[in-house]
């Protein structure tokens, strides 16, 4: 029985997470994914590049998560301000 996998933006993001889910759908590490659009972006004026990444961080869904990451980090960084 095949496992079912989706496309979804990832939480190892530097933008929207978008060339981070594409890597974990083809299970690749995400630098490649990033390179590789990064090259194509540049070096070919054929590849709308920007817009085809707008266009997938509106219509890809966020994987669900835990927890939020980015509160984790804002409420230790206000522990260590009141010691």
């Amino acid at each position: 029985m095949a496992v079912e996998r989706k496309l979804m933006r990832s939480s190892n993001k530097i933008l929207a997470g978008v060339c981070g889910g594409i890597a974990e759908y083809f299970d690749v590490d995400p630098t490649l994914i990033r390179a590789i659009y990064a090259i194509l972006a540049v070096f070919t004026t054929g590849f709308p590049g920007l817009l085809l990444y707008l266009i997938l961080m509106l219509i890809m869904p966020a994987a669900p998560t835990a927890h939020n990451v980015e509160d984790v980090k804002f409420e230790d960084a206000t522990k260590k301000e009141d010691k």
